[in-house]
């Protein structure tokens, strides 16, 4: 017997899927296809082997055999690369092998530009995202401290600081992790600030919600992913910073190896010796590099989820 449809029924006749035997069509999420099309490109593949080169330079530093990037040697000093078999990338000024303290540099470096962005984004996230949820006189604070920071002179308040108390990678670590959180608290800021009269927010208020509990659940995991963005394409910005000023001197202090350090060592004889500055180039360039390339793929995904979860709550 034939269906009897009512007058405001449209009847759509199924289409059929290899795939699906009841008929419906099902298509990968958004999210999903963005991140299949980031993973395959060539820029994140190309980005994914400078950073694993790297990452293995400075993890794999102290399984190297004769493994010690303090010991001196003047009898071999200036070997070039890949000509002694006990020194691969050659030796500097003192004897000390290039390969070592590139390793050590590596991981020095690479572990300050972390701690920096880390401390850079929990900073700027907890204040942005206080800022635009609660708004007010709070919001007019972070704001002016914000601007503030902003107009202020790192290099010179790292060279006045590490004149009282001398230079050091703490210091270094400190000063960037306090100055370099703008980005992270304006992108928070406006984002709780768009989600503090949504639905979602409101109704557990009205359920006896805490806003500890309202900001934890429902704003800091729309937060969380632009928070991830900004770090990814940050890192690199951070590093080449903090290379400056290792050239400077107001880091990491000799005898310990840094990328700007052994740059700032071997530019003296770039005349004769120039791989003594161009390896640590080199390797500062595939991170840079590297983290740019792959900091794409972040960009996609991250924004990709935090629409599709903003969807999703309202």
């Amino acid at each position: 017997m034939t269906q009897q449809l009512l007058p405001n029924e449209l009847a759509v006749p199924a289409v059929p899927s290899a795939t699906d035997p009841q008929g419906k069509v099902r298509r990968r999420p958004a999210a999903a296809r963005g991140k299949r099309r980031a993973a395959a490109s060539p820029a994140f593949v190309a980005g994914s082997v400078m950073l694993g080169l790297v990452l293995l330079l400075a993890a794999g530093g102290a399984l190297l055999p004769g493994y010690d990037p303090f010991g001196q040697n003047l009898s071999a000093a200036m070997r070039k690369p890949f000509t002694d078999p006990e020194h691969l990338l050659g030796t500097d000024s003192l004897g000390r092998d290039m390969l070592s303290r590139l390793s050590l540099a590596s991981f020095v470096t690479l572990g300050i530009a972390l701690a920096v962005v880390i401390l850079n984004a929990v900073i700027g996230t907890g204040l942005g995202m206080a800022a635009g949820y609660f708004g007010g006189r709070l919001d007019s604070a972070i704001t002016t401290l914000a601007d503030v920071n902003l107009a202020m002179p790192v290099v010179l308040l790292l060279i006045a600081v590490a004149a009282v108390t001398g230079p050091s990678a703490t210091l270094t670590i400190a000063t960037l992790g306090l100055t370099y959180w703008v980005g992270y608290a304006r992108v928070s800021r406006n984002l709780a600030r768009s989600l503090r009269h949504r639905d979602f927010v409101l109704a557990p208020l009205t359920q006896g919600g805490g806003h500890g509990w309202v900001i934890r659940k429902h704003i800091l995991p729309n937060v969380f992913s632009q928070t991830l963005i900004i770090a990814a394409t940050d890192i690199a910005t951070i590093i080449l910073i903090e290379s400056s000023l290792e050239y400077l001197g107001l880091g990491v202090q000799p005898p310990v190896p840094s990328w700007g350090s052994m740059i700032f060592e071997g530019q003296k004889y770039l005349g004769t010796n120039p791989w003594l500055a161009i390896l640590p180039g080199i390797v500062m360039f595939l991170t840079v590099a590297g983290a740019q390339f792959t900091s794409q793929r972040f960009t996609a995904e991250g924004t990709t989820g935090a629409l599709l979860r903003k969807g999703r709550a309202a």
